[in-house]
């Protein structure tokens, strides 16, 4: 008998702590506005969480990194390499262009197309001489800047003080040709690939279609 009260006072007491604990307040969860749930994603890959490292302190940062780079590498390295790259596929896409209009260097062979060129530079050892000249510019003046600023220098990435006519003369000129310079050295990357490829592909010269 005492081990029946014993269950039913156990039951009982069970019964009412699952009642009290079932009125309890639901605890209470900080407030999310809309602007804070959207500022967790990309602005350029809404779908995507935002990088934690692209917080907007560069010129030119849309918050795009779908490979999460930033988060493995130093950011001022990317952005180093990011203007390297831009800065060749402008000089890129002008000289491309140039060569299938006709503008050519004094001496250098005519009626040859951007592709036949390359190909031919290749081929008689001229696009070596000029892969040791770049070589020698990058590990002389490229490489030492980097290290420079990766041991924690005030230079800025893909700063050089190149600016022969004073187009950052000051501090809101700067960051506007800042600007400028990202925006066309990306579109320039996509635009060189495809160009080259649509030239491979059909052969053709400007506009390469």
């Amino acid at each position: 008998k005492c081990a029946v009260d014993r269950s039913q006072s156990a039951a009982m007491f069970t019964s009412i702590l699952v009642s009290a604990l079932s009125f309890q307040a639901p605890m209470a969860r900080p407030a999310r506005s809309g602007i804070t749930m959207m500022a967790e994603k990309s602005a350029s890959v809404p779908f995507l969480p935002k990088p934690a490292a692209l917080d907007g302190s560069m010129v030119g940062d849309k918050g795009f990194d779908p490979l999460n780079f930033s988060s493995n590498f130093d950011l001022k390295w990317m952005r180093e390499a990011e203007l390297k790259h831009g800065r060749l596929a402008m000089l890129a896409v002008a000289g491309f262009v140039a060569v299938d209009l006709g503008v050519l260097a004094p001496g250098a062979p005519s009626g040859y197309s951007s592709v036949a060129a390359h190909d031919m530079a290749v081929e008689k050892g001229a696009m070596y001489v000029l892969l040791f000249a770049a070589s020698v510019i990058e590990v002389c003046a490229g490489v030492p800047a980097v290290e420079q600023m990766m041991k924690g220098s005030d230079r800025k990435p893909g700063d050089f003080s190149f600016d022969p006519l004073n187009f950052s003369k000051d501090a809101k000129s700067a960051e506007t040709m800042a600007l400028k310079e990202i925006q066309n050295g990306r579109l320039a990357m996509l635009a060189f690939s495809g160009m080259v490829t649509q030239s491979v592909l059909y052969d053709k010269g400007f506009p390469y279609f």
